[in-house]
């Protein structure tokens, strides 16, 4: 069933939570959802373990900002995140190599629905 709000991608992000893929990694993903049902949230990786806060980190390692909307289209997979930003529709900032592990360190299953 696709996401209808930011919260259930985010809880889904952790019990997806792949430490494989996070070995050695030590970051703090942050995503500023405007709109309805948005938010400020983190996701602070460390020692194979990934935790969510609903709050605003001082200096995360990536930070994206974007619309619910998108955010949304995003995690249901009906816009690519690369697209999203190359387009400027997402903004984000701070460590570009860090971000791209975003899918492999949460691997989102494509929703069914």
């Amino acid at each position: 069933m696709p996401y209808s709000k930011p919260i259930e991608a985010f809880e889904e992000m952790l019990a997806v939570f792949n430490p494989q893929a996070a070995e050695g990694l030590t970051a703090v993903f942050q995503w500023d959802v405007l709109g309805e049902n948005g938010g400020v949230w983190h996701i602070k990786v460390a020692d194979g373990k990934a935790e969510l806060i609903n709050e605003r980190h001082p200096s995360p390692t990536v930070a994206q900002t974007c619309g619910t909307d998108l955010f949304l289209a995003m995690v249901n997979y009906e816009i690519n995140g690369m697209q999203a930003f190359m387009s400027g529709k997402l903004k984000m900032t701070g460590d570009m190599n860090v971000a791209q592990k975003i899918y492999e360190v949460f691997p989102l299953p494509q929703p069914e629905g």
